[in-house]
C-alpha cells in the first residue's frame, strides 16, 4: 500500500521520559504547527497526545489532548517570523488573551481564529481535546481579504458553515489524502471553507468574501487550462475535475468575466499561435504544425478565428515578424 505523500505525525509524551517530555512537545508544536510555549498545571502530570498533518499551501490539520495548562506566543517567539493564523476548536471552556488584552472566555465548540504574528496567552483548567487548523496568512487573505484587521476573533459554535469546516477537517485526519494532487484539491477546500466560515464576521461581508472566493478559484482553473493549452483534448469536464469542481461552476466563473470557457481557451490558442509565428523559424517550423501546437484540431477554423482575432492572416503576422 502506497503512504500517503504528508503522513499524519503523531507524539505522546507518555512514549517520552518524563525530563524531555515538555522539550518533545514544544519541538512538535514548533515543527508542525507554530512557536508555542507550555506550562503545565502539575508538572508530575503531564499528559500530552497530538497529530498533525502537513498539507499544501502552508495548511496543517492537527488535532490534540491535553492536561490542564497555560500557553503563550510570546515576544520571543514572534522572532521565528510565522505569518499563519492558528484556529482551535476545545471540547472545554478555556481563556484567552491576545496582543495586551484582557482575559475573554471562549466556550466549548467556538472557533479561536488569532494571528500568530501577534503575542497571546490562554488558560485551560481542565483535560481537553483540542482541534487545529494552522493557515497561511497569505492564503486566508486572498479569500477574505479583510481578516488582518483583527488579531483575532471567536465564532459561535452555532454559526453557519462551521460544521462543515470542522466535519472536513476531522474526514482529513481519518482519511489522509492518498496523492499529491488530492492534498492539495484538500488545502483548497479547506480555505475555502475557513472563508466561507468567516462571512458575517470579518468586516466587508459575505459578498466580498463571496467574489475573493471565486477570483482565486478563477485564477488556479486559468493556471490549468494555460498549463493544457497544447492538449487538442482539453475540456471543461477535465479541468473541473483536476479542480475538485463542477463543469457548471467553471463556466460560472467565466460569465463574471463576461466570457465562456470556450472562448478563453480559444483567446489563449490564438494568442499562443501568434507568439510562436513571431518566434519559430519558418523553415522548420510551418503554419498547420504551430496551429496544431497551439492545440487547434482544424486548421481551417484555426485560420479562420485568427483573423478574426487579430485582423490578419497567419502569414502576414510571420512575414512581418521576419521583416524585423
Amino acid at each position: 500500500m502506497t503512504a500517503a505523500p504528508f503522513p499524519m505525525m503523531r507524539l505522546r509524551t507518555e512514549d517520552v521520559p518524563r525530563r524531555e517530555q515538555m522539550a518533545f512537545v514544544h519541538d512538535f508544536v514548533a515543527r508542525h504547527v507554530g512557536g508555542l510555549e507550555f506550562r503545565p498545571a502539575d508538572q508530575d502530570n503531564i499528559r500530552i497526545d497530538m497529530e498533525a498533518m502537513m498539507l499544501p499551501g502552508g495548511l496543517t490539520v492537527g488535532r490534540g489532548l491535553y492536561a490542564p495548562m497555560r500557553g503563550a506566543r510570546t515576544r520571543g517567539l514572534l522572532q521565528d517570523g510565522r505569518e499563519h493564523y492558528l484556529m482551535t476548536i476545545h471540547n472545554e471552556d478555556h481563556e484567552v488573551a491576545v496582543d495586551g488584552g484582557r482575559m475573554i472566555k471562549v466556550s466549548a465548540g467556538d472557533v479561536l481564529l488569532v494571528n500568530e504574528a501577534v503575542c497571546f496567552e490562554f488558560w485551560q483548567g481542565k483535560p481537553m481535546s483540542v482541534d487545529v487548523l494552522s493557515l497561511d496568512q497569505r492564503l486566508l487573505a486572498s479569500l477574505a481579504p479583510r481578516v488582518a484587521l483583527e488579531a483575532s476573533y471567536v465564532i459561535p459554535a452555532a454559526s453557519a458553515s462551521l460544521s462543515l469546516l470542522s466535519g472536513y477537517a476531522e474526514m482529513l485526519r481519518r482519511n489522509p489524502p492518498a496523492s499529491v494532487r488530492a492534498s492539495e484539491i484538500a488545502s483548497r477546500h479547506v480555505y475555502d471553507l475557513a472563508a466561507l466560515m468567516l462571512d458575517g464576521f470579518v468586516r466587508g461581508g459575505a459578498e466580498r468574501n463571496a467574489r475573493s472566493i471565486a477570483a482565486a478559484r478563477l485564477k488556479l482553473v486559468c493556471k490549468d487550462i494555460l498549463e493544457q493549452l497544447p492538449d487538442p483534448g482539453l475540456g471543461i469536464e477535465a479541468v473541473a475535475r483536476r479542480q475538485g469542481i463542477t463543469p457548471r461552476y467553471v463556466q460560472r466563473l467565466f460569465e463574471t468575466q463576461e466570457t465562456t470557457f470556450s472562448n478563453f481557451v480559444r483567446d489563449q490558442r490564438l494568442d499562443l499561435a501568434f507568439r510562436m509565428l513571431r518566434e519559430r523559424d519558418s523553415a522548420s517550423c510551418t503554419i498547420t504544425t504551430i496551429a496544431f501546437d497551439a492545440g487547434f484540431s482544424d486548421v481551417t477554423s484555426f485560420n479562420r478565428a485568427f483573423r478574426r482575432r487579430f485582423e490578419a492572416t497567419p502569414s502576414e503576422i510571420r512575414a512581418n515578424a521576419l521583416k524585423g
